[in-house]
């Protein structure tokens, strides 16, 4: 279909949709026969939680690389790429024989992811017009919905079977989104004609920031005081301040500082970050409280999860529509109030508290979530110059990315705190049945200290989300900044 066609703009939303789904569905499978793959592979609980972490860090300190490299280079092209590696490495990390191997495919699977989400937004940015970029953002957050829905409940069936499916199940997917996205997408956005690449920032920027994942990460599970996860940090405490350095002086910068100069970018930037950091734990959490310390099966336990997902699939595109109307702002701050609101009832649960009742606090949250997600990501993008979508992109995947790496990191050190070890074992291994409701005390304890500082997280995010201009016209990008001087 020619680019100039009436409906091209729902073809490209088709492929972009396709790799949301993608992505979530993977996620869910995952978190949700964690259990099964400690048991299977015989690796230790920091192992485990590499598997997860391996592939946030590696799409998080790729994702802006890519987001730069698709401007110069051209999206389609790296969209597409990004499948095929996404497919190369689902299938190698389901013949992986250990923890170390299957970590280095999640690294693989996370640079296929990366160059996915860096180029996802900015082609539906390229296709659609302004006043319909809310649903349409808003219907890409309710296939990734939809891909939340069914993914913890398909993982708990392909567990069933074997883990080595949780990770083969991608491949079909992968391979048709390739065909899908090479057949169907164009290049609306002439690459630049200038195409330097900022190969010392780059590299500057991914040591860096690797650093600080490793550290934050490895500190809240292993030690603050172990030299690795000091060397990691004093790395990064050395090179991202150079990194802003050399963006400032270099006349091609991976990073466009002139975009945060924008009030409207920086705040939806900001509170992309704290969304992140505010909501992407709860899953894993929940993966814990169901299977861990309720004792359900897998199957179970994702079904026990949709609540949250189902929020999130049917407040999405009504808030894209509302936001397309009357605006961002306020919508994408009630929306984090609202996440608040649902993650503060959860730290009313027990082992003994009724399911209609975790259902019910689930929901709220990830009512909230849609409610945020689609209006934050429309207005952030509809203001950003065209040849600055693909670097905007990456930037709100990256913080978005590195808000979720410290979630882990930090709410698995609030769980893990001053609970037994033979207690955790039992737990992240969904082997808990047989301790008493005295033994998961400290951990329910935890659990719910944990849920007051997401809460707490989020209602920041909806302060910070507010500092945004009251009127949409006043987020769009200033006509001088998209003069080539701009970028020198």
């Amino acid at each position: 279909m020619s680019a100039e066609h009436e409906h091209y703009k729902w073809w490209a939303l088709s492929c972009t949709s396709l790799g949301m789904l993608l992505a979530t569905v993977n996620s869910g499978t995952l978190v949700i026969a964690l259990p099964d793959l400690e048991r299977a592979l015989g690796v230790q609980l920091l192992t485990l939680v590499w598997v997860i972490l391996a592939y946030m860090i590696a799409s998080t300190v790729l994702v802006l690389t890519f987001g730069r490299m698709s401007d110069v280079f051209g999206r389609k092209r790296a969209y597409v790429l990004g499948f095929l590696v996404f497919s190369i490495a689902s299938l190698g990390a389901g013949f992986a024989s250990g923890g170390t191997s299957l970590i280095l495919w999640r690294i693989l699977q996370g640079a296929g992811a990366a160059l996915i989400f860096a180029n996802a937004s900015a082609l539906v940015t390229d296709a659609f017009p302004r006043e319909q970029l809310g649903l349409a953002m808003g219907t890409n957050v309710m296939v990734a919905a939809v891909g939340l829905v069914i993914g913890p409940v398909l993982g708990g069936a392909l567990v069933s079977v074997s883990w080595h499916w949780v990770f083969w199940f991608n491949l079909p997917l992968g391979l048709l989104g390739t065909a899908w996205a090479a057949l169907v997408l164009r290049e609306l956005v002439t690459p630049e004609a200038e195409d330097h690449f900022d190969w010392l920032g780059t590299v500057t920027f991914v040591l860096g920031l690797t650093g600080l994942t490793l550290g934050i990460s490895r500190g809240g599970i292993v030690s603050w005081a172990d030299p690795l996860t000091i060397a990691a940090l004093a790395t990064a405490a050395v090179l991202l301040p150079l990194f802003v350095a050399i963006e400032r002086h270099t006349r091609f910068p991976m990073l466009d500082l002139t975009l945060f100069e924008d009030r409207g970018f920086s705040a939806a930037t900001a509170a992309a970050f704290l969304g992140g950091l505010s909501r992407f734990s709860l899953t894993f959490l929940f993966v814990l409280y169901f299977q861990g310390a309720i004792g359900d099966d897998p199957i179970l336990a994702g079904l026990k999860l949709a609540p949250m997902a189902l929020g999130v699939l049917i407040s999405s595109p009504l808030a894209g529509r509302y936001a397309d109307r009357h605006g961002a702002r306020g919508l994408a701050a009630l929306g984090l109030v609202v996440s608040a609101a649902g993650i503060a009832g959860m730290t009313t649960l027990t082992v003994a508290t009724p399911y209609a009742v975790t259902a019910l606090w689930l929901f709220v949250a990830g009512a909230g979530a849609g409610m945020f997600n689609s209006p934050n990501t429309a207005a952030m993008m509809g203001g950003v110059p065209v040849h600055r979508r693909g670097i905007a992109a990456g930037t709100r995947m990256m913080l978005q990315n590195t808000g979720s790496v410290l979630s882990i990191a930090v709410l698995l050190a609030i769980v893990t705190a001053a609970v037994p070890r033979a207690t955790l074992l039992s737990i992240f291994s969904g082997l808990s049945s047989g301790l008493s409701a005295a033994a998961l005390d400290p951990f329910i304890h935890n659990l719910h200290v944990a849920m007051w500082v997401l809460a707490g997280t989020s209602l920041l995010g909806a302060a910070v989300s507010l500092l945004r201009p009251r009127r949409p016209q006043e987020a769009i990008v200033r006509p001088e900044m998209v003069t080539a001087d701009a970028y020198r």
